[in-house]
């Protein structure tokens, strides 16, 4: 029985923002044990040294929601941008992952974060909690000690990883408790800042050519514990040329092949997790809003963070944030969803927030809707205004991840 998806409109509809917890989602609630931050706990307990974490106090639970099995070895792969329908959309293309697709307990998805981008994701899988207390809530935000915006990527004028993300990770917690934690991945990675806050904690073994790193990761699977891969070409030429592209479609089958060859050269009875951070969508040309050309929407923003997908304005001192949030609920209409920060923590949408973390998140939340994207040209590059696929937003494209199992 195969997977049938949406209609287009239907893919570009707002979810609300995914719940955090132990518990199983039910109609018209998504997330709870469902969810990008379940899956390490899940894993944990699969292998026999089950972690709790501040959002997640029933591993086992967990495990047994996602239907994971217990294996004495398990490799867990993040496939960047690889949303759940995306990949069902050209499933025609990868023959590993559509005989996984087949399997009825694979076909569901599960929620990622909001806001739906990289930074905040790998960090609420790293450490099985949430961006309201990792301090990673967007691609950029504010750093509250300089009164800046700062990136979360290669880290530019934030605060140092460990003092950002202080919670512990899931990796360093299983490794201090005698677990093998091994990580394959890029060299570039292996001691960014994007690693030391979110994914810190693993025995980290680099390579540049993928199949090597597909090889590394089978051949520590031979031992008992946990084994991360990271795979991040579908979102990288998703950028650049579209996720429904020839290119981003030739990147696909690769990394379907690199998925199957892992498959036949781990040692039989290993778990395999196969997850993504976030989906993407088309961009619609006629429906980029550059904020920079509408004084209506600049009035009493002092800064800009977020994404295109998903905005953080920041209020210039003594400006009230519910009259920014009127102003580009009148200017936007149904282009987007505009929320307070003080609405947005009181709907979870950051999952439980620390005190401090608040101030990181933008004082308005501007979440675009159907495929609009909201851009700035006073700080922003021509390219990066005109990307033709991103992600950040709360529809189904994005915000829907695959976690698919198998057993070798």
């Amino acid at each position: 029985m195969s997977v049938e998806v949406p209609s287009d409109e239907e893919l570009l509809t707002m979810t609300k923002p995914a719940c955090y917890g132990d518990g199983m989602p039910s109609e018209g609630i998504r997330g709870g044990a469902l969810h990008l931050s379940s899956v390490l706990p899940a894993v944990s307990n699969a292998i026999g040294c089950p972690m709790s974490t501040d959002i997640h106090s029933d591993p086992k639970g967990l495990q047994e929601a996602l239907g994971l099995p217990d294996a004495a070895s398990a490799v867990v792969v993040l496939v960047d941008g690889l949303g759940y329908w995306n990949l069902n959309m050209r499933l025609g293309h990868v023959p590993y992952l559509r005989s996984l697709m087949n399997e009825s307990a694979n076909q569901r998805p599960i929620a990622t974060c909001m806001p739906s981008t990289t930074v905040a994701a790998m960090s609420t899988f790293g450490t099985g909690t949430c961006p309201g207390m990792t301090g990673m809530t967007g691609y950029t935000q504010l750093n509250p000690k300089t009164g800046e915006i700062c990136q979360l990527i290669s880290f530019r004028n934030a605060v140092p990883p460990l003092e950002l993300q202080q919670q512990p990770t899931m990796f360093e917690r299983l490794s201090a408790q005698g677990v093998r934690v091994t990580s394959s991945g890029l060299p570039k990675f292996a001691f960014s800042a994007l690693t030391q806050a979110a994914l810190r904690g693993s025995d980290y073994i680099s390579n540049d050519d993928p199949r090597k790193r597909v090889a590394v990761a089978a051949q520590a699977a031979k031992n008992p514990g946990l084994t991360y891969l990271y795979l991040r070409d579908t979102d990288k030429v998703g950028h650049n040329y579209g996720w429904d592209s020839d290119k981003w479609i030739g990147t696909y089958e690769r990394v379907d092949g690199q998925l199957g060859l892992l498959r036949r050269s781990v040692p039989k009875g290993t778990l395999i997790v196969i997850v993504a951070d976030h989906g993407m969508i088309t961009t619609d040309p006629e429906s980029v809003i550059d904020i920079a050309q509408d004084q209506r929407l600049m009035q009493g923003v002092v800064h800009v963070g977020g994404e295109p997908r998903c905005v953080m304005l920041y209020a210039e001192q003594g400006e009230a944030p519910e009259n920014i949030a009127a102003r580009w609920r009148d200017v936007l209409g149904d282009r987007a969803q505009v929320r307070t920060r003080s609405q947005a923590i009181a709907e979870g949408v950051y999952g439980p927030v620390v005190s401090r973390v608040e101030p990181m998140i933008g004082d308005v939340i501007v979440s675009a809707t159907k495929a609009v994207t909201i851009v700035d040209s006073r700080t922003q590059a021509e390219k990066a205004m005109h990307l033709p696929s991103v992600h950040g937003s709360l529809t189904m494209l994005e915000s829907d991840i695959p976690c698919l199992i198998d057993v070798a």
